[in-house]
C-alpha cells in the first residue's frame, strides 16, 4: 500500500507533500496503525480534516533527543501519548513481571517504548526545543491527571502534567478537545482562555473561581483518608452536564481540571468513523510482519462509546464517561461493507461492540438533561427504576449486518452486561444472540460470587448471574443449540479475603467449572478499586475494606480458583487451614483437595473421570462450533490488547 495514503512518518514524506515543517508532531508509544480503534489515528485524522499538517513520530528512540528533532521544530507544537494503553500496564503483569512481547509494536517486539512514556517523551522534547508547546493526552495522561496511586512505585505520584512539564493535558475522548486545543495554540495560547477549554487540565498559580478544591497532592501522600476523599470528588464530578471544575494543589501551584467535554453527537461520531483510515499498519512495518494488535480489531466494528455499567475496577467511567453515544445504522453498515472488501475477510465480522456492546443509548432520558447521578449507579446494586432497558435498536442493527452480501456470521466479543439483559422484560435479545451471534460458547464476567466482593466491584449479586445462566441454558434447549457459558473470574480484588476466595472455589466445585485462566486484580490508575487497594477504604462510604496485598496471599487466592490442579494442592491446603476450613480437605464429595500424600479414593477417581469426560464433551461441542473451549483472550493471559468480553 502506498505510503502517500498515510500520515507522514519521515521528513521525506513531508517534503513530498510540499511541507517545510509540520504544524504538529504527534509522538506515540505505539507503532502507527491507521484504524479507528487506535487513538493516534483518530486524533491525527481529525486534525488533518481540520486542515492541520501533522507528522507522526511513532516509537521514537528516547535514549537521546536526536529522534525528536526528526521533523525540525513544528510550527505549532508537539502532541504526546503513550499509546492505546498505559505504558506501565503495557510493560508489566499484575505480578509486576516484565512482559515478553508488545502487540502494539512491529513484530510484537518488546522494549520499543520507555516506562512512563509520556514523561520521558516530554523531557526529550524539552531537551530538544525548550519552550515549544506540548499537549499530552491518551489513556496514560487521562487517568493520571490528578495525584494518583502508582502500583509499580507503590506510592502516590503527582499529576502527570506536573511531572511531564507539558503545557496542557487533554482527558477523555479527544476529537473535539484536540481541535479546541490546536486553535488555542494557533491563536497564541492565552492563559486567560484556559478555563474555557472543556476536557482539559492545566497548572496555574491560583485556581479560577468556582473550582472545587480537593485535598492537595501533599495531603494525599501523607493521609490515605485524604486521598480517598479527593478521589471521590474526582469520581463524582466526571460528568459533562452537572460536573464542576476541580483544583488540586501541588506545592505552590494548582492542577485545574475543567468540566468534561460532552460526548460526541451521533453525527459527529459517524464523521469520526468516516475519516480516510487505511485500516492497517503503516508500510514502514511490513518488513517486520506488521503490528499484531490489528488482529483483534481488523474485522471488528465499534458502534458505541461510554458505559453506565460503572464496574469499580474499570477506568472507562473516568475516561469515556457514563453517557453512552452510538453511531447510526448507516455508518456501521458502511464500515461493514468496507470490511467485506478487505483482503483476508472470510465472511466473519468478529465484533460489533464497544465498552459494553448492548448499551446503545443513555441509561435514561434525564442523563442528557441533568447528567448521570452522582450518588447512584444505573445498575448497581439493582437497576435504577428510571433505567431505560431496550435492545430493539441493537437487534435491528445486527439483523441488517447479517443481511449484507458477503457476511456469513456476526459475532459479539465485547462485553455484554448480563444484568442489563436480565432487566429486559423481553427475551428477544438473548434469543437473538444465542441463535445468531454465539460460536459454541459465550464469555461473560460475573467476576465473583461473594456478596462483599461484588459490592466492592459494583457488580450484581450471584442470584442475577444464576438466573442468567438458567435462562441461557433454557433458551439454548428451546432453540436446539448446544452452547456454553465461560465465566471470567477475578482473584484478590479488594474485599476478597481467603473466606471469599473459598466461597468462590466452592461455587466452582458445585457448578463443575474449571477455569483455565484467572485474572488477578490489577490496580491501574483512575479506578475506584485502585483507590480501595491503596487506602483500604471504600471512598463511597469511608468504611474499611480488606485488601490482599502480599504476593503469597494472592497466590493462595488464585490457587483456590484452580484447586483441581495438582500443582496447586499445597497452596489450597494452606489456604483452607489458614481459614479454618479443614473440612474441605479430604475425599468426600464436598472436599476441594485430598490430604498430603494420600491417594484418591475409588469414587474420587470416578468423579475425576466423569469431570474429564464432561469437559471433553464441552470441548468437542465448542470445537464443532468453531471456537476452542476456554480460550482466554490476550488480556486474560496478562497481555494487553485483547478484549475481555462481557462485564
Amino acid at each position: 500500500m502506498s505510503r502517500s495514503l498515510f500520515p507522514p512518518t519521515t521528513p521525506q514524506d513531508c517534503h513530498a507533500r510540499g511541507w517545510d515543517v509540520p504544524d504538529f508532531v504527534y509522538v506515540s508509544g505505539d507503532a502507527y496503525v491507521d484504524h479507528p480503534s487506535f487513538g493516534s489515528a483518530v486524533i491525527v485524522r481529525t486534525l488533518e480534516r481540520a486542515g492541520y499538517r501533522v507528522a507522526v513520530l511513532a516509537q521514537p528512540d528516547w535514549h537521546t533527543a536526536d529522534d525528536f528533532r526528526r521533523f525540525g521544530r513544528p510550527y505549532l507544537g508537539f502532541l504526546v501519548s503513550s499509546g492505546v494503553i498505559d505504558s506501565m500496564v503495557n510493560h508489566y503483569t499484575a505480578a509486576k513481571k516484565r512482559r515478553s512481547e508488545d502487540v502494539y509494536t512491529p513484530g510484537g517486539r518488546a522494549g520499543k517504548r520507555p516506562d512512563r512514556a509520556v514523561i520521558v517523551y516530554c523531557n526529550r522534547i524539552r531537551e530538544a526545543y525548550g519552550d515549544v508547546p506540548i499537549v499530552i493526552g491518551g489513556v496514560e495522561a487521562s487517568l493520571r491527571r490528578f495525584a494518583h496511586y502508582d502500583y509499580w512505585d507503590d506510592r502516590v505520584r503527582a499529576s502527570i502534567l506536573q511531572d511531564s512539564g507539558a503545557d496542557l493535558l487533554l482527558y477523555g475522548m479527544g476529537e473535539r478537545t484536540i481541535l479546541a486545543a490546536a486553535d488555542w495554540i494557533a491563536r497564541g495560547a492565552q492563559a486567560w482562555e484556559l478555563p474555557s477549554l472543556r476536557g482539559a487540565c492545566f497548572m496555574i498559580d491560583r485556581p479560577p473561581r468556582g473550582c472545587l478544591q480537593v485535598p492537595s497532592f501533599e495531603a494525599c501522600v501523607s493521609d490515605k483518608r485524604a486521598y480517598a476523599e479527593a478521589f471521590l470528588v474526582q469520581y463524582r464530578e466526571q460528568d459533562p452536564i452537572r460536573g464542576r471544575p476541580i483544583a488540586q494543589a501541588h506545592g505552590r501551584r494548582y492542577l485545574v481540571q475543567n468540566v468534561p467535554d460532552m460526548p460526541l453527537t451521533r453525527e459527529e461520531l459517524d464523521a469520526t468513523h468516516a475519516l480516510p483510515y487505511q485500516r492497517t499498519w503503516h508500510p514502514d512495518y511490513d518488513a517486520a510482519g506488521g503490528v499484531p494488535a490489528i488482529e483483534e480489531v481488523q474485522f471488528s466494528i465499534a458502534h458505541t462509546r461510554g458505559c453506565f455499567g460503572s464496574c469499580s475496577f474499570c477506568a472507562i467511567t473516568f475516561h469515556q464517561g457514563r453517557i453512552v453515544s452510538s453511531r447510526s445504522h448507516e455508518s456501521v453498515l458502511e464500515e461493514a461493507r468496507h470490511i467485506t472488501q478487505m483482503p483476508g475477510f472470510k465472511g466473519y465480522i468478529h465484533d460489533v461492540g464497544g465498552p459494553t456492546a448492548n448499551f446503545r443509548q443513555p441509561a435514561c432520558a434525564e442523563q442528557l438533561r441533568r447528567g448521570a447521578c452522582a450518588g447512584r449507579q444505573c445498575l448497581f446494586p439493582t437497576p435504577c427504576p428510571h433505567l431505560r432497558v431496550d435492545h430493539s435498536d441493537y437487534i435491528a442493527l445486527l439483523r441488517e449486518l447479517r443481511a449484507l452480501p458477503g457476511v456469513k456470521k456476526v459475532f459479539i466479543r465485547s462485553g455484554l452486561r448480563y444484568d442489563y439483559i436480565m432487566a429486559d422484560r423481553s427475551d428477544a435479545f438473548l434469543r437473538e444472540i444465542i441463535e445468531h451471534h454465539v460460536s459454541g460458547q459465550l464469555k461473560v464476567a460475573p467476576e465473583h460470587v461473594s456478596p462483599r466482593v461484588l459490592a466492592c466491584m459494583g457488580k450484581p449479586g450471584r442470584d442475577v448471574y444464576d438466573a442468567f445462566v438458567q435462562k441461557y441454558e433454557h433458551l439454548n434447549q428451546r432453540l436446539g443449540k448446544k452452547q456454553y457459558l465461560v465465566p471470567y473470574l477475578m482473584s484478590s480484588h479488594p474485599g476478597s479475603d481467603l473466606n471469599a476466595a473459598i466461597e468462590l472455589a466452592e461455587y466452582l466445585r458445585d457448578t463443575g467449572h474449571q477455569p483455565e485462566q484467572v485474572q488477578d486484580f490489577y490496580p491501574t490508575p483512575g479506578t475506584l478499586s485502585t483507590c480501595m487497594f491503596y487506602t483500604g477504604l471504600d471512598p463511597r462510604t469511608m468504611k474499611p475494606v480488606y485488601v490482599p496485598r502480599t504476593a503469597h496471599e494472592k497466590a493462595l487466592q488464585r490457587a483456590l480458583l484452580q484447586y483441581r490442579r495438582p500443582q496447586n494442592h499445597a497452596l489450597v491446603r494452606e489456604a483452607l487451614r489458614a481459614a479454618g476450613r479443614e473440612d474441605l480437605i479430604g475425599f468426600s464429595r464436598h472436599c476441594l483437595v485430598p490430604p498430603e500424600g494420600a491417594r484418591p479414593a475409588p469414587y474420587r477417581r470416578e468423579r475425576q473421570k466423569e469431570a474429564s469426560a464432561s469437559h471433553a464433551t464441552r470441548s468437542k461441542g465448542a470445537r464443532q462450533a468453531g471456537t476452542p473451549v476456554l480460550k482466554a483472550s490476550p488480556r486474560a493471559k496478562g497481555r494487553p490488547g485483547g478484549k475481555r468480553p462481557s462485564r
